[in-house]
């Protein structure tokens, strides 16, 4: 397996599973309500949020590699459109999984001698490093979600309790 392939398959498993930390963004989203996902936790984002913010480099860096110019500010990074129904929701989901396929199917077709070469721009590095990047900032606020889910069904079960 080339390093392209590899870096795909780690960037897949973490939005799909089979990953070594057995812990993947779909499993993790599969069950939560648009509600639940909108639902603010003390002062932190929201699982939406996440979500946006999470896939936002994904989209920016898969328009890199689909020939587009980068275009992408951290300022928009948390800019998440209104959810207000279970279908908001799933149309975010989706757009994730579908940019995350994409983006995965583009690293494998990438040829390895890319990887070493600059991202766009000399300050940004090379693709290796924006696409390990991308894959520990996924893994970084995937944490956070299943920290979220885990207070938020806490605090249903709570409520349930106390009725």
């Amino acid at each position: 397996m080339n390093v392209t392939t590899q870096i795909a398959k780690h960037f897949r498993e973490i939005h799909f599973g089979g990953n070594w930390a057995s812990s993947n963004l779909k499993d993790n989203l599969t069950a939560v309500t648009w509600q639940q996902a909108t639902t603010t936790v003390y002062s932190f984002n929201t699982i939406a949020t996440l979500v946006y913010h999470i896939n936002y480099y994904v989209s920016a860096v898969l328009k890199v590699l689909q020939g587009e110019a980068l275009d992408a500010s951290d300022k928009y990074s948390f800019n998440l459109p209104p959810i207000l129904s279970q279908n908001d929701w799933e149309k975010l989901l989706n757009k994730m999984w579908s940019d995350a396929e994409n983006f995965a199917h583009l690293v494998e077709q990438l040829p390895e001698h890319k990887l070493w070469e600059d991202f766009t721009d000399k300050k940004y590095g090379n693709y290796y490093r924006n696409f390990h990047g991308i894959i520990e900032h996924s893994h970084y606020h995937l944490g956070q979600i299943v920290l979220l889910k885990k207070i938020l069904l806490q605090d249903e079960n709570l409520q349930d309790i106390k009725k």
